[in-house]
């Protein structure tokens, strides 16, 4: 890597311009592959070829962060200070304090940054004030907190502005391409224990009825297996996309509206069972266990939006939890109840 020289020694010098390997490094942590580890070292870099004057931005080390701030902002000159934010983006630290006061007036001391540059400001994303109290940080280091705009891609025109931002710089959209681009990461973590669901049930299946083995896999096997993706698909796909057009604001209140769809689907594609009570009970099974699976995928999604807030959060999962465990309990109990009298 090339580096500069200054007064504190070597800085980094990094390019706007992203390699393959950082393409190939974003879309694996997309899909959870090395997520944890995908940080970079904490200090300062040279982006382009700053000088004393030019201007300091702050930003996480969680790489996909790093690497998009620097896309952002091709044939540009600016220092970039990196916290140890222990390979958290930046919004997400703040809120778990390690994009805080303390790191930060920390960092600036390590490295040497007063030596650096003239001035004494710091341009941090807006996403980062909750773990910052700008005055403690000049009180510290002496270094005033300029707060830039909410995405990267908008701080060229923020600077060129004289370093104040728009109304529309201040807000965050909640894009259906926003929401798309975090559905890999939830399936990933569905994925991994479907694998070993859907053939355990799919072979239960087979248990039940009076046929041979295989046909009754065929026939109730593949029921439990299409109502097991069905829920995965509605919990951690389609509410997602959805979310501004569900109704109700708590999102395990949004998924089980749209689990009622997927169940009256199910019945409508396998049948309601027939008058036999062994057939209905397996209905009424899928029937609580698909909204309550539902229900619970899309509850997850809370950690992932701008919607929510930590007291919100934790009054949904406080009302809704019981239920879903309880609703998955039961439709559990039925289903295998159900399989000996089929």
């Amino acid at each position: 890597m090339d580096a500069v020289e200054s007064p504190v020694g070597k800085i980094p010098r990094v390019s706007s311009s992203l390699k393959w390997e950082d393409q190939k490094g974003a879309w694996k942590v997309r899909w959870g592959i090395g997520r944890m580890r995908y940080a970079i070292d904490p200090g300062l870099y040279a982006l382009g070829y700053p000088d004393r004057s030019s201007p300091v931005l702050v930003t996480a080390n969680y790489k996909l962060t790093f690497d998009r701030l620097r896309q952002a902002l091709p044939n540009r000159n600016f220092w970039i200070l990196v916290l140890d934010t222990k390979g958290i983006n930046v919004w997400c630290a703040a809120g778990k304090g390690t994009f805080g006061t303390q790191e930060l007036a920390e960092r600036i001391r390590v490295s040497g940054l007063e030596k650096v540059v003239d001035h004494r400001e710091l341009i941090l994303p807006q996403l980062s004030g909750p773990g910052v109290a700008a005055h403690l940080v000049k009180k510290l280091s002496g270094f005033k907190v300029i707060y830039g705009p909410i995405l990267a891609k908008d701080l060229p025109a923020f600077m060129e502005a004289g370093k104040k931002a728009t109304p529309e710089m201040r807000c965050k959209a909640f894009t259906a391409w926003d929401r798309a681009v975090l559905i890999p990461i939830e399936l990933v973590h569905v994925l991994k224990p479907l694998v070993f669901l859907l053939p355990a049930f799919f072979l239960l299946g087979g248990f039940a009825g009076g046929g041979s083995f295989w046909e009754n896999t065929v026939t109730h096997g593949s029921f439990a297996a299409a109502a097991l993706i069905l829920a995965l698909v509605m919990g951690a796909v389609l509410t997602p996309l959805l979310l501004p057009y569900l109704p109700g604001r708590a999102f395990a209140l949004k998924g089980f509206f749209l689990s009622i769809v997927g169940v009256v689907f199910l019945l409508v594609i396998f049948g309601g069972g027939g008058m036999r009570w062994a057939g209905i009970l397996e209905r009424l099974a899928w029937v609580l266990l698909v909204p309550a699976l539902t229900a619970y995928l899309a509850m997850n999604f809370t950690g992932a939006s701008t919607y929510t807030s930590l007291s919100g959060v934790k009054k949904e999962m406080r009302l809704a939890l019981p239920l879903e465990i309880g609703g998955a309990a039961l439709g559990l109990l039925l289903w295998l109840g159900a399989l000996f009298y089929l």
